[in-house]
């Protein structure tokens, strides 16, 4: 769509009114509604809490200190705590401020932490900085936080309105006018422009959104949402048509919950008559999330995500209005309002909008997944009083947020990882340089995946693996894969990894590698990743117990392996120490040819 097709559209619709966001169109009602009926009363008790804790503290400061610790360490941690810190805050003061519009103390706290992130240096964070940036420029770049906090302050203004002064609204209107969508319009390209990862959804969805929210003009309005419209498309490139995000959930979460909040605004800005839903590849986007648990809160956590995920409510109940199968999330797996450690006002304002009250099913259906874009094989499979988990991966070594993991698989049962993927570590400047695959959690080191001469698998796009053969049935799901071009070791002439998920009352995993090699390997180990301490048993079983007994037994040949248990340690994404084990099968007397077999059986 041309420039002036969007001019005219815009020009028609008119502005958004405060009354898009609410079902009865009417803010007040359904705030006083919200405090009164206890539907949304476990929500509003964590934010009252976060404003009681608040209460003590003053507007932390976002030191020279903090701002520079990146360019002399690295280390990203110590300035972005304190600025997600002070997001928190106005969030937590701008909800109450709505929830509560009779008590002024809530709204000079907003009004203070408004006027205080309107005067910062930058909304950028520092490990987003191009390194050549000109001083006198920082305030004109645009990433992923200074298009979000755009869009919030954007967002807070229209629907605060009149109750924040006139000076407040102003300063507001000119430092986002200053900072974004000047910038936007003048600047650039922007390396996000033509992103096909969460970086263009969130930044051009938030710029759009913002824009939306706080322009008049009509023609300033259809030039910005002319670029974002664009950027969106390139987003959506990155998926394939089984709708499956390679950042993993996490991404998922966010990339496409700015894109649907920015499409949200934009049908009702347009009248409607500009709506990505109705788009075939969005759809298969949005019932991603349904595919991706394991059991409980547990996920296919490949690439840079968490092995544990909570739901945004809102967004997930908005889609599932939206589309027919997809599926309410269970009630339990509901993300509390201070889990997001960057604070994100969009998601938080939403989960409390967009929620519809009601209770789900206690755990998602049992169901098993081929994502043929991804190569992904995920199955959620339910036995009397627990959920098993099993997931793997073929795809190519060059993926978003990528880790070295042809191959890789995750096992789970009762709410625990036995064959386990360690997800993100702590972003630092080396995690996203050219350190990255000495990171555990990223090289292939860190996954269940064979070492090969002493070597591990190589990143870039072809380092790749091929799929056999693959199926998701009613008694088991099967993966096969051809591995040897994820290694970059002379000689392999084929690996064949077998994966087959039985789904019996108390499941196994049949694992089998095949390989063929020019003349003997080096060496040849069998690495298997877990959070368990593993136990050999006996000859030929090494037992991954479980917290309350049970667990998994992993079968093998001994007279082909020798086990080795070694307990290591990785920064995990909130810079914590953490343990995780490496079992490790070692190749007695590896030959130019081999067939590996191992059984994951779990006990009761």
């Amino acid at each position: 769509m041309d420039q002036q097709e969007l001019l005219d559209i815009i020009g028609e619709a008119g502005p958004l009114q405060v009354s898009h966001y609410y079902p009865q169109g009417d803010q007040d009602a359904f705030w006083k509604r919200a405090v009164e009926s206890g539907e949304w009363k476990e929500m509003i008790s964590e934010i009252r809490a976060e404003g009681l804790r608040l209460e003590a503290l003053d507007i932390p400061e976002l030191k020279y200190s903090l701002f520079t610790a990146f360019a002399r360490t690295g280390s990203r941690l110590e300035y972005e705590r304190v600025y997600f810190e002070r997001r928190r805050r106005l969030n937590t003061y701008a909800v109450l401020a709505l929830l509560e519009p009779e008590n002024p103390g809530y709204l000079r706290e907003l009004e203070d932490i408004l006027w205080s992130i309107c005067g910062e240096y930058t909304w950028c964070v520092p490990a987003h900085l191009p390194p050549d940036f000109a001083v006198t420029e920082i305030g004109r770049f645009i990433d992923l936080f200074s298009s979000e906090t755009g869009f919030t302050l954007s967002e807070i203004s229209l629907l605060l309105g009149g109750r924040l002064s006139p000076l407040l609204r102003s300063r507001i209107s000119a430092e986002v006018e200053r900072r974004i969508f000047r910038p936007f319009l003048e600047d650039g390209p922007y390396h996000w422009e033509t992103a096909t990862h969460n970086w263009s959804a969130v930044c051009a969805g938030s710029v759009g959104a913002a824009a939306m929210l706080a322009l008049d003009d009509p023609a300033q309005l259809s030039r910005i949402l002319h670029k974002t419209e664009r950027c969106m498309h390139f987003y959506l490139e990155g998926f394939g048509e089984d709708g499956a995000c390679a950042e993993g959930l996490g991404y998922w979460n966010y990339g496409f919950g700015y894109f649907t909040y920015y499409s949200d605004l934009l049908r009702a800005r347009s009248g409607g008559k500009l709506d990505w839903f109705q788009n075939d590849k969005v759809r298969s986007i949005a019932a991603f999330q349904q595919k991706c648990f394991i059991g409980g809160s547990l996920v296919a956590n490949f690439s840079d995500s968490t092995p544990r995920v909570r739901v945004h409510m809102g967004l997930s109940h908005y889609l599932a209005a939206e589309y027919s199968g997809i599926e309410q999330p269970p009630a339990q797996l509901r993300a509390p309002y201070t889990e997001d450690h960057c604070s994100r006002w969009a998601p938080a304002l939403r989960n409390l909008i967009w929620t519809r009250q009601g209770r789900g099913a206690q755990e998602w259906d049992a169901a098993s997944f081929y994502l043929p874009d991804a190569a992904w094989i995920v199955a959620r499979h339910g036995s009397p009083g627990k959920v098993f988990g099993f997931a793997a991966k073929g795809g190519h070594n060059d993926e978003p947020h990528n880790h070295n993991d042809l191959g890789h698989f995750i096992l789970a049962g009762g709410g625990e990882v036995y064959a386990a993927d360690l997800g993100s570590g702590e972003y630092t400047a080396d995690y996203f340089g050219k350190g990255r695959y000495r990171y555990d959690c990223n090289g292939s080191q860190g996954h269940s995946v064979p070492i090969i001469s002493g070597r591990y698998q190589s990143a870039g796009p072809e380092y790749a693996a091929a799929v056999l053969h693959a199926a998701a049935g009613t008694d088991r799901d099967e993966l096969k894969l051809e591995l040897s071009k994820a290694y970059e070791t002379e000689g392999l002439k084929s690996l064949i990894r077998s994966l087959v998920w039985h789904k019996e009352e108390l499941p196994r995993l049949e694992l089998c590698d095949e390989y063929l090699h020019k003349g003997a390997p080096e060496s040849w180990t069998e690495r298997f990743v877990t959070w368990r301490q593993p136990e050999l048993l006996r000859a030929g079983i090494v037992l991954l117990p479980g917290s309350d007994g049970g667990g998994v037994e992993v079968h093998y040949d001994d007279k082909l392996v020798e086990p080795e248990i070694t307990q290591r340690e990785y920064r995990d994404h909130y810079g914590r120490e953490t343990v995780w084990h490496t079992l490790d099968f070692h190749v007695l007397r590896p030959g130019s040819e081999g067939r590996l077999a191992f059984t994951f059986q779990f006990l009761s």
